[in-house]
């Protein structure tokens, strides 16, 4: 029995080719959705996971508690913490701290006279101790986590070992230089670091070679400076957590209301306020959960497709049924007959949106930034949706129309006289699905308009043609300042030059407190304090509002401030804060002689920040280059030549400053690629819908279409008359999803301070686009039945 039902099953799709097609590719043109997005939220979800203590793993946050301000969070501790916590608590041995320094310089020394090799690590040089190996899975190829104990000593991942040495196994005991004046021995070598982890290391250091443990400042934090617990088991974490409060107030000053708060490791990679992790990569709750509900209505729309196409064709299967039941079948056979065909026909789509998935899945990861590899298919969790997706598609879409079909009168049915069904139901699918297709296309519009606005809003200052270019931070990088100015004058296509510890604009601000005007204590608040020259302001054309410029040459140390900074100490005017003394880690202290016009420093995601300059070129190690736009490439290349004079050990590199302002809104502009993504798939799944109805119902009224061109009806009247429904029900669509959209995306806007406003043109804008698409869609059918000879058509008659 079973095998006839398959048999039939099978002739029906034959039979049936152009609709079954449609409703496969539709049918895995959404499995295939909702599988990426399964895998990518997986991935995501599964960072350090691998850990076999991962339940006892925690991490030690500073809540920041500013006068005035909220309460926030932050992966940095104090530099003493680490060392104390196993001091004060012995029943918490295994307490790690770590350390990601950045911008490393590495020096391979060459063999037999052999140049020398230089490497640049951006990220991924890590100091630590040997319980950071105890409390987490990292293992070792060679040496043991002990080896760290030394102060000289350095272990290296096995990809970074094959980089230096060429083959890791060479890399024991060899010397590598950091910085140009540090040495270290590899006593370590360990094993491929997995994609799923916030811990991307290349080398790691002694942690006791650094001044972390000898440190008394409980009041300095650095969000590269963290700290990890292994609570013993049975150990309660609440009671834990009021104990390091507790032991917080015991070191710090009085009037710091900072405290300690302990973060499970399950909560590091996806944590929803300011703390942020080693990988600099997070995902937010709300990001899951819009594309687990993308996911869910691509899937939906699709499914939507075959129940509209299945019910519509439920009167040219009338015949069938009625003969069906006259030869003895109930409506059980009819059923579970019908319900079959979804199964063959949703096994062939589940095949081919495995292949999609297969092909799509490494694009995917590199549009998101993430390591997604085939190999992620064949996880068990894989298997189990997938059975799970076939068992729930084939009922979501097979149920209804197998219902309608097995209740058809046999009589009725032989007499060719059943009247379609589920009309209602297929105009109430039709409006659903483009609700939710029109919907994403007013997201992706909005998203798109608020990156527009950051790429190319005014920040305050020009980051048009200027690269910032690195050099060593220290006596020999400093030394050489002014030769390297005079040298970079003199490069035709540079216009100006200036040194400097950060651009206007970065994520790599360092925020500080200070004393003003004479007063006993700091600020209540933090300000970002950047180390600059004269040439700062005419370089990044930043405007003062009040008073002036450091003098050129003028070792006497000034400060220039923000707009903000006068307004967070409560002065009526610019003019107010000047010649009135800053003073910050109590040598250094001078006048305030210039008022800057405010500038955004990190970005439009937040506001306006306070902002401090002073000169001291003790802090410089970036050199800020405009370029006049003539010879780029030429112009570049001796910048080049000139570092490698300059410091023949160091790995030049430049970026240009509107490309480092861009990664500000990284994670925006993967979510609008994905945004543009889905709502064309779901646009072109609802169109697909359309054309299949369209298809048809120009089948089923092709004898009408004949009598009206008989009658003398044109091409236009009929093809008006044909989509004159699929119109309302698209006008439908679009008043339902505007409002919808409008709210959804205005909650969303309302996270950043600078924001667009939400123009009426952007419902129209997308209600067109989607009505027109749609329009096209069913047009095409109209047209072909309209321009069908009505003899052809009624020769039958």
């Amino acid at each position: 029995m079973l095998k006839n039902y398959f048999k039939t099953a099978f002739r029906s799709l034959l039979r049936n080719r152009t609709y079954s097609l449609i409703n496969i590719a539709g049918l895995a043109a959404g499995i295939a959705v909702f599988l990426l997005i399964f895998v990518v939220i997986r991935f995501e979800q599964s960072y350090d996971t691998f850990h076999s203590k991962k339940d006892r793993i925690y991490r030690v946050l500073t809540e920041y508690h500013h006068p005035g301000g909220p309460i926030f969070d932050g992966q940095g501790v104090p530099a003493p913490l680490p060392t104390t916590i196993r001091h004060d608590f012995p029943q918490l041995p295994q307490t790690a701290g770590i350390y990601a320094t950045s911008g490393d310089q590495v020096l391979i020394a060459g063999k037999n006279g052999e140049a020398i090799k230089k490497f640049k690590e951006a990220r991924g040089v890590f100091q630590t101790e040997p319980s950071f190996f105890r409390i987490f899975d990292f293992p070792f190829l060679a040496g043991t986590p002990d080896v760290l104990a030394d102060p000289k000593s350095a272990v290296l991942t096995k990809e970074a070992a094959e980089r230096y040495f060429g083959d890791w196994r060479q890399a024991m005991g060899k010397t590598i230089t950091l910085n140009e004046h540090h040495n270290y021995t590899v006593r370590g070598i360990l094993g491929t670091i997995p994609s799923n982890t916030d811990f991307r290391f290349k080398i790691i250091l002694s942690y006791a070679g650094s001044s972390f443990p000898q440190s008394t400042d409980w009041v300095s934090t650095d969000e590269d400076h963290a700290c990890y617990i292994l609570l013993p088991p049975g150990m309660s974490v609440a009671a834990l957590d009021k104990q390091l409060r507790v032991f917080s107030k015991k070191y710090r000053p009085a009037d710091d209301k900072d405290e300690l708060a302990l973060q499970p490791l399950s909560l590091v990679h996806t944590y929803e306020q300011h703390a942020h992790n080693f990988s600099g990569k997070t995902v937010r709750p709300e990001v899951v959960r819009a594309l687990w509900l993308i996911a869910a209505f691509i899937l939906l729309i699709a499914c939507m497709n075959f129940i509209n196409l299945s019910t519509a064709q439920a009167v040219n299967r009338a015949k069938e049924v009625g003969v069906r039941k006259v030869l003895g079948s109930d409506r059980t056979d009819l059923k579970v007959q019908f319900l079959l065909e979804t199964l063959v026909l949703v096994a062939c789509a589940m095949v081919l949106a495995i292949l999609i998935t297969r092909l799509a899945l490494v694009p995917l990861g590199a549009m998101l930034d993430l390591t997604l590899q085939a190999s992620l298919l064949y996880e068990p969790a894989i298997g189990f949706l997938l059975v799970g997706l076939l068992v729930a598609v084939t009922l979501l879409a097979g149920f209804y129309p197998a219902l309608v079909l097995a209740r058809f009168n046999p009589i009725t049915a032989l007499k060719s006289k059943v009247a379609a069904r589920g009309v209602a139901l297929r105009r109430g699918l039709v409006v659903l699905q483009f609700v939710i297709a029109q919907g994403l296309i007013i997201s992706t519009v909005v998203l798109l308009r608020q990156m527009n606005y950051f790429q190319h809003g005014s920040m305050g200052f020009n980051k048009d043609a200027v690269i910032d270019v690195p050099f060593p931070p220290d006596s020999a990088g400093h030394s050489k300042v002014d030769y390297l100015r005079n040298e970079l004058m003199a490069i035709k296509g540079i216009k100006y030059v200036s040194f400097s510890s950060k651009s206007p604009a970065t994520s790599e601000n360092a925020w500080m407190q200070f004393k003003f005007d004479h007063a006993a204590k700091d600020i209540s608040w933090y300000v970002i304090n950047k180390f600059a020259d004269s040439n700062y302001l005419k370089t990044y054309d930043l405007p003062l509002v009040a008073g002036r410029n450091f003098h050129a040459n003028d070792s006497i140390l000034e400060f220039l401030v923000t707009e903000q900074v006068v307004r967070q100490l409560g002065l009526a005017r610019p003019e107010d804060a000047l010649g009135k003394e800053i003073k910050f880690f109590d040598p250094y202290k001078g006048p305030i002689v210039g008022v800057l016009k405010d500038f955004h420093s990190t970005g439009f995601k937040d506001g306006l920040s306070p902002v401090m300059i002073t000169k001291f070129s003790g802090g410089f190690s970036f050199a800020g280059i405009k370029l006049n736009g003539k010879d780029v490439p030429g112009t570049l290349a001796a910048i080049e030549r000139l570092w490698n004079r300059a410091f023949p050990d160091y790995v030049f590199e430049y970026r240009f400053l509107d490309e480092q302002i861009g990664e500000f809104y990284k994670e925006e502009r993967q979510l609008a690629k994905l945004y543009q993504l889905f709502a064309g798939i779901a646009i072109f799944l609802s169109c697909l819908g359309l054309y299949g109805l369209a298809s048809f119902m120009a089948a089923q009224r092709i004898r009408e279409i004949g009598i009206r061109k008989v009658l003398g009806a044109s091409v236009q009247h009929i093809v008006g008359l044909f989509s004159r429904e699929f119109v309302l029900l698209i006008g439908l669509a679009f008043l339902i999803a505007a409002p919808i959209a409008w709210y959804f995306m205005h909650q969303w806007l309302l996270n950043y301070v600078y924001r667009i406003d939400i123009g009426w043109w952007v419902f129209v804008v997308s209600g067109a686009t989607a009505g027109l698409i749609a329009v096209l869609s069913v047009s095409f059918q109209a047209i072909r039945a309209a321009m069908c000879s009505p003899v052809k058509s009624l020769k039958s008659e």
